[in-house]
């Protein structure tokens, strides 16, 4: 006779693995820590191996236990799935999405479109986490990121949603007094108003048609790793810097801050929805992602998505 594998029990190992503890599992699942226990010995002992080292200070994974790890996460992935897919053919999409999204761009155009996703599924509850840094998805639990960047190669799944333009700023009242700049090379005699962590470092660099490209460092007087806590100071005319133009798009439309050398391009950068590489997703991030990338796609600083390669 075939044995069913013990799937609840592979589902309680995926968890402990995940939190670290038998204890937090058994908060997590709302079960006892015995329950948790036993079915990890129930398992251990149908496949004739050791899962966990334990000690009284410390748990590890076994190479059996780290073996496993992994399809047993995907177990757990695959049932959550057909169970949010099955649920939503009769009710409501429900449950948790777990989100990350850089901080200006977060609260300035993610949030903004909140009320009206909530509004739309009320069942879904949301969790965001706004934060410039780079978070890791599956150690954070992360459902959804945005990422604002050229994306290395990675085994997260990524969604181009549109390519974002970065333009080199400053105030009408700044470039009367410094002089407006025609080539990189100008800007040698301008002050730099510097993004920590913008992806080419300290460097700025400037592609032309005709000209080539061209890369220059400009002492800064103002870093920030924020790019937004630029805005004021560029306003006052303190200095030039390069700008997402989902950040600027409103003061240049209204002539608050001009574009400077718009022959002379600046690497593009493009906004992304990441998430996990699990094989199927519930249906509330589904949802998630499709409300986004229509919502961006109509956005006044978003660009249309060029064929990669």
């Amino acid at each position: 006779m075939i044995k069913l594998p013990d799937l609840e029990a592979w589902a309680i190992f995926a968890k402990v693995v995940e939190l670290g503890s038998f204890a937090k599992a058994a908060q997590e699942l709302g079960l006892s820590q015995a329950t948790v226990s036993k079915s990890i010995t129930r398992l251990e002992a149908r496949l004739k191996t050791t899962l966990f080292h334990r000690t009284s200070r410390k748990m590890s994974l076994t190479e059996s236990g780290r073996v496993a790890v992994e399809r047993a996460a995907r177990i757990v992935a695959e049932g959550e799935a057909v169970e949010c897919e099955v649920t939503a053919q009769s009710t409501n999409p429900r449950g948790l999405i777990r989100m990350a999204a850089p901080m200006s761009f977060g609260i300035g155009h993610l949030a903004p479109l909140l009320p009206e996703f909530m509004a739309s599924y009320p069942d879904i509850a949301l969790e965001i986490d706004f934060h410039d840094e780079i978070v890791d998805l599956i150690e954070h639990r992360i459902d959804v990121a945005l990422r604002i960047s050229n994306l290395a190669d990675s085994t997260l799944l990524a969604r181009r949603l549109c390519a974002i333009r970065v333009l080199l700023v400053g105030s009408p009242a700044y470039l009367e007094r410094f002089g407006r700049p025609e080539h990189p090379r100008e800007l040698s005699r301008h002050r730099a108003l510097r993004y920590a962590n913008a992806p080419q470092g300290d460097a700025w660099h400037f592609q032309h048609q005709r000209h080539g490209e061209f890369g220059i460092g400009i002492p800064a007087s103002l870093t920030v790793n924020n790019a937004e806590a630029l805005t004021p100071v560029l306003l006052a005319g303190l200095g030039l810097a390069l700008q997402p133009e989902f950040l600027v798009w409103e003061q240049l439309r209204d002539g608050r801050l001009e574009q400077v050398m718009p022959e002379w391009v600046a690497p593009p950068i493009a906004l992304h929805i990441l998430t996990p590489p699990q094989r199927a997703r519930p249906l509330r991030v589904d949802l998630m992602i499709d409300f986004l990338a229509r919502r961006f796609a109509n956005a006044p600083w978003s660009r249309p998505v060029k064929p990669l390669g």
